[in-house]
């Protein structure tokens, strides 16, 4: 079997997922972290410092192109999984007891994968392509970053989208996080609980703090 014919296989696919996926899972973790400079309450200072480094840092600028050749590359193999899935028999994400067992959200990855992409194309028009314009439009004017933010999320309809989307999320990510260590082999009665509740604790967590960003610029509190 030649490379080409091994990742366009089902196990190809999956593989590609999983890599990606974990890849995808510990950017979150950057994000996370950087949107919780937010919750320092200083008007912002900390934040939009953290946001200009990140965004002028050329070792950050550079991983980003990574970062979406991960996302793509998730996204194309995902909805080909699905479906491929559909269109013939229901082929594992992962090693699992079978369709009869699972979770609704593991048969709907597709699904709710559909529904983080439409929030990320929001998302990413919303904050990332406006804070590239006004980096380049401005040059070193300080681009204040948490003020648009605070001006997005004082309409009501845009902070449900995102929570809609967070929870979309939430759920691709508990079936995701324990499934792309399975595909890589990691599947041991030893270890399979111990990475399943990782993946509980670190979806909630991630999505927690996702949540409150929105809802704190809305509720006032920041």
């Amino acid at each position: 079997m030649t490379w080409k014919e091994y990742f366009t296989s089902s196990v190809g696919k999956k593989l590609v997922m999983a890599i990606t996926g974990l890849f995808l899972i510990s950017f979150l973790i950057v994000h996370a972290g950087a949107n919780s400079c937010i919750f320092l309450n200083d008007n912002g200072e900390t934040y939009n410092a953290v946001a200009r480094f990140l965004s002028h840092n050329w070792i950050v600028r550079f991983l980003e192109l990574g970062l979406f050749v991960g996302i793509f590359a998730h996204i194309i193999q995902g909805l080909m999984l699905w479906r491929q899935n559909s269109a013939k028999r229901p082929v594992k994400y992962a090693v699992n007891p079978g369709n009869a067992t699972s979770k609704w959200y593991s048969r709907s990855m597709g699904l709710l994968g559909t529904l983080i992409l439409l929030f990320l194309i929001i998302h990413l028009k919303d904050f990332f392509l406006g804070t590239k314009v006004a980096m380049y439009a401005h040059g070193d004017e300080p681009h204040n970053l948490f003020a648009e933010m605070q001006e997005e999320f004082k309409e009501l309809p845009v902070v449900i989208i995102y929570l809609l989307g967070v929870i979309s999320l939430g759920w691709h990510l508990i079936h995701g996080f324990s499934s792309a260590f399975q595909t890589l082999g990691v599947n041991s009665p030893k270890y399979n609980n111990l990475i399943r509740n990782a993946g509980y604790v670190y979806t909630v967590i991630i999505c927690v703090l996702f949540m409150l960003m929105p809802i704190a610029f809305y509720a006032g509190w920041l």
